[in-house]
């Protein structure tokens, strides 16, 4: 029997994969190790989003086969860019992420069965719904490592979320390339059906829908807002990542939709939800922004005030057809990227200052820095509890809270007596 250990870097599909092939090692008998250098194999799920991201997962591949007699690289880097690792001469196996289990148990891998119990982040449960997507961005690396979306049945998809309710989780986190294209390989728009079965099962828990594209959910959207309204488990938040607000800049990054169709989508859930949170992310200083592109953007920031904003700087991607566009300069894409940090600082502070003094009920899903725990609230807002053990308050509780404060990205509470 060996030990391993995880790294897991990127985002939530990513540590959903980590899971599985958790979930797969320990029905091997395997058992986690405290750390790489007690392990018998490392295994690093890495991610390539960035320039910076790749650098990053370069030399934390150099530093783990200096600690672990067997490193095993997967996720997106490896497979968009698995040459990298061993143009750098890092002694690793490059795999595809369910082949991983297979190499580390040596061919024999055992099949998972409905029985067994899936591996939870605490009480949360990450939920895959299918991998890959259906855009061609100009932009993006990642779409050589996933390929085009491929969607398992709603029913697997529900008996795996089920599998996660009963082994404890209390809040089930949707992820995927691009959720809203789920089903699209079958020929129909599945995700509303979906979101409506999950919500179905027995238990008390709360489902976070993970990223989607504006132009794989715009066409389904209404019917997805009134699934929202109609369940009091979904947590009331889109993540729907714009990237810009100008329709020649998107078409240049042959992004799927255009302003208006985000705009839509954006009017729909206001007009259903009575509160709920939108996500979105922006890409500053793409090759063929103009600073009137850049401003269009910003005020598209100011017109739907989104509660998250993920502000990016453009970064060539190898292999992408962007890479082979004029970049713009280092100094303009700092001074963009500022410009819209600091606005989106001020409009997301302003969405936490109107939440002092209310009362609201929130999910404790995991342990903060010191005695604090993080909450969530129905619209998936950050909500921090201090001195939660003084309080009786543990992962996993319900408690309704006052908010006290903020800190710009998150609010402070304290619970309110019964």
């Amino acid at each position: 029997m060996a030990t391993y250990h995880i790294e897991t870097y990127g985002c939530t599909s990513n540590r959903g994969e980590s899971r599985e092939i958790e979930r797969a090692l320990r029905d091997g008998g395997h058992h986690p190790a405290e750390g790489p250098a007690e392990a018998d194999v490392a295994i690093l799920n890495t991610c390539t989003v960035v320039e910076k991201t790749e650098r990053n997962m370069l030399r934390r591949a150099e530093e783990l086969q200096e600690e672990t007699a067997d490193l095993v690289v997967t996720g997106c880097m490896a497979l968009a860019q698995g040459e990298q690792f061993r143009e750098a001469g890092i002694d690793a196996e490059v795999l595809h992420w369910d082949e991983v289990p297979d190499h580390v148990l040596n061919g024999e891998c055992p099949t998972v069965t409905p029985d067994t119990e899936p591996v939870l982040d605490g009480v949360v449960g990450i939920l895959p719904i299918a991998r890959g997507c259906m855009s061609n961005c100009s932009y993006c690396i990642t779409k050589f490592a996933t390929g085009r979306v491929d969607s398992p049945t709603v029913e697997e998809n529900v008996e795996k979320a089920r599998a996660l309710v009963h082994a404890g989780a209390k809040e089930i986190r949707i992820t995927g390339q691009d959720t809203g294209v789920y089903g699209w390989d079958d020929g129909e728009r599945k995700l509303p059906e979906l979101l409506d079965r999950i919500c179905d099962i027995d238990g008390e828990f709360r489902v976070r829908l993970g990223m989607a594209n504006p132009g794989g959910i715009h066409g389904i959207h209404e019917e997805l807002a009134d699934v929202f309204a109609a369940n009091e488990k979904l947590y009331d938040f889109v993540h729907a990542p714009v990237q810009s607000g100008s329709d020649e800049v998107l078409e240049s990054m042959r992004r799927q939709h255009r302003v208006d169709k985000f705009r839509e989508v954006v009017a729909t859930f206001d007009d259903r939800l009575d509160e709920w949170t939108l996500s979105t992310d922006f890409i500053v200083g793409f090759p063929t922004e103009t600073s009137e592109d850049h401003e269009r953007s910003m005020d598209l920031l100011r017109e739907v005030r989104p509660e998250k904003i993920n502000v990016t700087r453009f970064s060539k991607r190898p292999g992408t057809d962007a890479a082979d566009m004029k970049g713009l300069g280092g100094t303009v894409k700092k001074e963009r990227s500022k410009a819209m940090s600091e606005l989106k600082m001020a409009v997301v502070g302003e969405a936490y200052e109107s939440m002092v003094g209310t009362e609201r009920e929130v999910l404790v899903v995991e342990e903060g820095t010191g005695d604090s725990v993080k909450c969530r609230d129905s619209a998936y807002r950050q909500i921090i509890v201090q001195n939660a053990s003084n309080r009786g308050v543990e992962v996993g509780d319900v408690l309704d809270v006052e908010v006290t404060g903020h800190n710009t990205v998150y609010a402070f509470a304290d619970p309110v007596d019964a």
